[in-house]
This record gives structure tokens, C-alpha cells and sequence, in this order.
């Protein structure tokens, strides 16, 4: 009877845990992704890796933020057209991997194609679906979301995901435009679901502590956080 009154605790944050991720049956995004279903390769990799981008120019800053280190699994969730992927997998080094995470199989091919062509053997490419990461529970000690979380249909039970895929202490972070008309057009505005708050609100009712706000950019947020 002791051992269960002390593991009650545990047992209703689990609890507390799931219900996001169970109560979202339908999409917050319907169709988003579609279009990227026959994405043009050429065109989208100049959209994602061209320099008129912020991500783009920044992503030497970005990429220090991530504090990452020889021996450590990340996974790039949202991959794209692989920028940050390729740029992982050498500061992870062959004792770590790096995961590259995608809806788009077209992506997906890019990525896997352009890592062998730099000898970069510890990428692991993930077709993910829209309401799972498909990472294995506990794989990586850090999850990199770049511009994607408003492509995300299911959030609550892609978090969920993410969670389990993370070790104890991994941490996440998030990088999204900011919903503000001051910083970004209105066709960002019109096209990003939710502001920081709400994206805040809704990582840490997923199981996370916001941890850090790193300052880098005008037009998008960086947030780390930490699995709880």
C-alpha cells in the first residue's frame, strides 16, 4: 500500500501527461502538408538554404545554441531539404547520430543522397508521419524543430512523440516565426498558427520546461526545453 501511495504522483503526471495527446482526434491544420507531397525539390532547397532566409544566414548561430557535442543523437525533426542535418552530423561525430525527420519522402531522398555524397555515415533518415515522429522511445538526447511546428497537424500528439523519443534530461528546441506583424509580412502572420505563448503553453502542457529563450533573430523565436 506504501509503494503505491508513493508511486501515485508519478503515475497522475503520466496521466496528466496523455491527455493532450488523447483529446486531439482532429487536425488543428487540415491540408498544410499537402502541397509538399510533390514539393519542387530545386525550388523549395533555395527557399530553405538560400541566404534571403533568416534561418539560412543565422544557421552558424543556430547551430552553437544547440551546444552540441561529439557522441550525442539528435534528431532534426522537419528536416527539409537536410540544411541543419548536414550540419549536425559532424559535430556529433561518428559516435553519435543525427536523425533526419520528415513527412516528405522526396526530402527525405535529397537528404540521404547529399550526406553520402559528404561521407557523412551517421545520419539516419526517418519517414515521419503526421502524427508521429517515429523516433525509437529514448534515442536521442536532443530534438531540433526549425520552422515546422506550425506544420504540425497533431501537435500535442507529435510532442508526445518527441517526448518519449527523448532520454531523461534531452532537451528540445524550437525555432518559429513570431506572429507579429511588426517583424514578419502578413502572409507569415496568416500562415503561422500560433504565437509564441501559445506555442509555450502548449510544449510545457506536453511534458517540457521552457528553460531558455536564446536571442538570435528579429522574425523567429528560439526556445529550449527540457523534458520533464
Amino acid at each position: 500500500m506504501k509503494s503505491l501511495l508513493r508511486a501515485l504522483p508519478y503515475l497522475l503526471i503520466a496521466l496528466l501527461l496523455c491527455v493532450p495527446a488523447i483529446a486531439q482526434d482532429e487536425s488543428v491544420r487540415p491540408g498544410i502538408n499537402k502541397p509538399y507531397e510533390n514539393a519542387d525539390l530545386q525550388g523549395k532547397i533555395k527557399q530553405f538554404e538560400g541566404e534571403n532566409r533568416d534561418i539560412a544566414r543565422n544557421r552558424d548561430a543556430i547551430v552553437k545554441a544547440c551546444n552540441l557535442k561529439p557522441g550525442l543523437d539528435v534528431a532534426d525533426v522537419g528536416a527539409g531539404t537536410g540544411l541543419f542535418t548536414r550540419l549536425f552530423a559532424p559535430k556529433v561525430g561518428p559516435k553519435g547520430k543525427v536523425y533526419a525527420v520528415d513527412i516528405t519522402k522526396k526530402f527525405l531522398d535529397h537528404v540521404e543522397k547529399t550526406c553520402k555524397e559528404k561521407e557523412l555515415d551517421n545520419v539516419v533518415i526517418v519517414h515521419c508521419t503526421d502524427q508521429s515522429t517515429e523516433l525509437p522511445d529514448a534515442s536521442v538526447d536532443l530534438a531540433f524543430n526549425c520552422d515546422t511546428y506550425h506544420h504540425f497537424e497533431y501537435p500535442f500528439k507529435t510532442l508526445a512523440s518527441i517526448h518519449r523519443a527523448l532520454r531523461p534530461d534531452g532537451q528540445l528546441i524550437l525555432i518559429d516565426f513570431e506572429k507579429d506583424e511588426s517583424v514578419n509580412p502578413k502572409w507569415v502572420i496568416a500562415h503561422i498558427r500560433a504565437d509564441k505563448k501559445t506555442v509555450i503553453e502548449e510544449v510545457t502542457a506536453a511534458g517540457f520546461k521552457l528553460i531558455e529563450e536564446v536571442d538570435l533573430m528579429k522574425t523567429q523565436f528560439v526556445l529550449r526545453f527540457e523534458k520533464k
